[in-house]
């Protein structure tokens, strides 16, 4: 009798108060998380600039998702451009080029004015132009005045396209400086008159100037894709490499 009164009353239908109370519980536990949530986003809010989608405001901070929105341009050219022309960048654009069978271009600017002269031409790919007007504003001029305290007026560089290899050898994989996808970058000059150089400042120059190469350095890792200096080899010894290729890389 006993076993059958209690399959009767696991038979039985629930009232309406057991029913209300069975999905009650799992209804407001839920609530709980999602009000803890928005509590969250209101305290620590998602910038909008770390979010990894095509179009990139160039006149906004950049973020630690910027350089997804940069690699992202890489296939979208006209958004690229719309990027540049909204921002204070000025470019021209060049055709396209093909040099050799793996050497050549498309998508490329010229740098007429950006917030830092340059010691020599700046031929490079939109989404890197972009980059680099975000490395040189929101890293470089800061760090300058933050580490050296005088003002940014030049960067010297050793050159953007170069129709070769990784390493210059006969074989291996592209460099992107075959595609106008890379900048070396070599020195800065202060308006105080002072020089900074990568080859004789990053080990051997004053407190002040080794930690400001580490600064651009390190700031330049979350824009760029590759980010490669003199920790990296001897290659590099001289100067700081950027590029926008398929790799992420910093060193």
């Amino acid at each position: 009798m006993g076993t059958i009164a209690s399959a009767r009353k696991r038979l039985e239908p629930r009232t309406p108060s057991t029913l209300s109370r069975l999905v009650a519980r799992p209804l407001l536990a839920l609530l709980t998380l999602v009000v803890a949530g928005c509590g969250a986003l209101e305290r620590h809010p998602v910038r909008e600039q770390a979010v990894p989608i095509q179009s990139v405001d160039l006149e906004r901070p950049a973020g630690p998702g910027t350089w997804r929105q940069l690699v992202a341009l890489k296939e979208a050219p006209a958004q690229c451009a719309a990027a540049l022309n909204g921002s204070a960048l000025r470019v021209q654009a060049l055709p396209d080029r093909r040099n050799g069978s793996f050497c050549g271009y498309s998508n490329v600017v010229q740098i007429l004015r950006s917030t830092v002269p340059y010691s020599g031409p700046v031929h490079l790919t939109c989404p890197m132009a972009a980059a680099l007007y975000l490395w040189e504003r929101d890293i470089a001029g800061p760090a300058a005045m933050r580490h050296l305290g005088s003002r940014l007026v030049r960067i010297d560089h050793m050159g953007t396209y170069s129709c070769r290899r990784i390493g210059g050898g006969t074989s291996g994989r592209p460099s992107e400086h075959a595609a106008a996808n890379a900048i070396d970058i070599s020195g800065f000059r202060l308006e105080d008159g002072r020089r900074v150089s990568v080859l004789r400042d990053w080990s051997s120059g004053g407190a002040a100037e080794r930690a400001f190469l580490r600064d651009i350095r390190r700031g330049a890792c979350e824009i760029f894709q590759v980010v490669l200096g003199p920790d990296y080899n001897a290659a590099h010894r001289d100067h700081f490499h950027f590029d926008l290729g398929r790799y992420r890389l910093c060193r």
